[in-house]
């Protein structure tokens, strides 16, 4: 196998700038010598990427067994088709594993360059390109959101109904900032529920608009559903951000991705739809029927649940897809301090402000949260990605500072920047009763093989 450029700081040889990793057709092969560690440093773009032996960066290859094992037994239960798994440290691949299949049916076996629906991790991806315009002066954390979002000058915030069952509405005590908006605390939310704000959504069906500009025209016309920065909720708030990455660049969602993101970190197959000729690399979405067997969810058709074409209303929340190797190199760049090979997408004091707590102490109670995802003492958000920043008192194995997301179809990601660890999973499985729970099990098998 030949070697690829992620070192710690990422060097890529600079007269191979502009080529892209080939991850096509990649096959698991055995632990390459602690000299693929110097290898990996001087390769350059259009390499495969090497595993480097497990010990040369701290990690146990017998303890790594447990973290197989726990992936492998999903797939023998039958609660999962397949996986890809990526481990790194110090920005050497120590381990990249295959799993399982890609499509049941036909059982065409899962295979390093399958495309997956990235869902919700692409909040931290757009993250990143609102940090990039942070860093041109375009906007600041403490501004209002409505100073870039006119749509929403005049919003309300929910009281509750009166006698006749209408909803009160009043002015928020402060507008909503650009720091609430991208750490879900504005009062925003997905609609998703059974309040009367919900009802609003799901009336005005906010998430399948035409376009961004009729999404947050929308909004603006429903109340906030809490006082901002006074609770916790999952929320339509990112991909108000797609809307103003769009105002704000003149590009469209899609295009500042590639641009800015894509292109300069070698993320080939990221984007917002898979084209006809990369089908066959898509992998089957599956969910639980009434038996609580695995069968394949039914896409809507058209855009975006088909992910045949270029979406109209480009989803900054969760419209994303990319293979197992274009979202570690995405993670390995945040880790990296905002550089990956040569090629810097971020200052790391930006990187910083991204993924450090912005949440006050008031909401980290354990009363906010979603799923196992819940807001509590060492446990908050930053800009588009959960942090963990006092992990003994979050319950958690990480090294302090250490940033994550997932999506919808179980896909997750974290950087620990203490220990300089990154892992990227990736499956396709809907609201799998243990999705959360395979996240934070991985987690202890990481942790427990790291001995050095």
């Amino acid at each position: 196998m030949k070697s690829v450029g992620i070192g710690l700081r990422g060097l890529f040889v600079a007269g191979l700038a502009g080529l892209l990793i080939h991850a096509a057709g990649l096959r698991a092969e055995g632990q390459k010598p602690a000299k693929a560690k110097a290898e990996a440093t001087k390769a350059g773009a259009g390499t495969e990427m090497v595993v480097v032996k497990p010990e040369s960066e701290g990690f146990s290859s017998e303890r790594l067994e447990n973290l197989h094992k726990l992936i492998q037994q999903e797939i023998d239960q039958k609660e999962l088709a397949g996986a890809v798994t990526i481990l790194a440290r110090h920005g050497h691949v120590v381990d990249y594993q295959v799993y399982g299949q890609k499509d049941m049916a036909t059982g065409a076996p899962m295979t390093k360059d399958t495309i997956f629906r990235d869902y919700s991790m692409t909040k931290p991806v757009t993250g990143v390109a609102m940090m990039i315009l942070y860093e041109e002066g375009k906007w600041l954390p403490q501004d209002p959101i409505a100073e870039y979002v006119p749509a929403f000058a005049h919003l309300k915030v929910f009281r509750g109904v009166d006698t006749e069952g209408k909803p009160v509405l009043a002015d928020p005590a402060h507008a909503p900032t650009m720091e609430e908006l991208m750490s879900h605390s504005a009062g925003f939310s997905y609609g998703n529920g059974k309040t009367v704000v919900d009802a609003m959504y799901q009336q005005q069906n906010v998430m399948h608009s035409a376009n961004l500009e009729e999404m947050v025209d929308k909004l603006g016309t429903i109340p906030l559903n809490y006082e901002p920065g006074k609770k916790w909720m999952y929320s339509a708030s990112m991909d108000v951000e797609g809307f103003i990455v769009e105002r704000l660049s003149g590009q469209t969602l899609p295009e500042f991705m590639r641009e800015h993101i894509f292109e300069p970190l070698g993320m080939k197959d990221a984007g917002s739809f898979v084209s006809a000729e990369e089908r066959a690399r898509f992998a089957t979405n599956y969910h639980d029927d009434a038996q609580g067997l695995l069968v394949p969810v039914q896409a809507g058709g058209g855009a975006p649940t088909d992910y045949a074409v270029q979406p109209p209303m480009p989803s900054g929340g969760g419209g994303l897809v990319s293979t197992a190797e274009d979202y570690y190199r995405f993670a390995q760049m945040l880790a990296n301090g905002g550089e990956l090979d040569g090629k810097r997408v971020l200052a790391p004091a930006t990187v910083k402000l991204m993924t450090s707590n912005h949440l006050p102490a008031g909401l980290l109670t354990g009363e906010w949260g979603i799923g196992q995802h819940v807001m509590r003492p060492g446990f908050g958000y930053g800009f588009n990605c959960a942090v963990v920043f006092d992990p003994a008192a979050a319950g958690m194995p990480d090294g302090k500072g250490t940033f994550f997301w997932d999506g919808a179809a179980g896909t997750w990601f974290w950087v620990d920047p203490t220990n300089d660890v990154v892992f990227v999973g990736m499956i396709q499985r809907m609201g799998g009763h243990d999705n959360h729970t395979l996240l934070y099990k991985s987690h202890a098998a990481v942790y427990g093989a790291l001995v050095n």
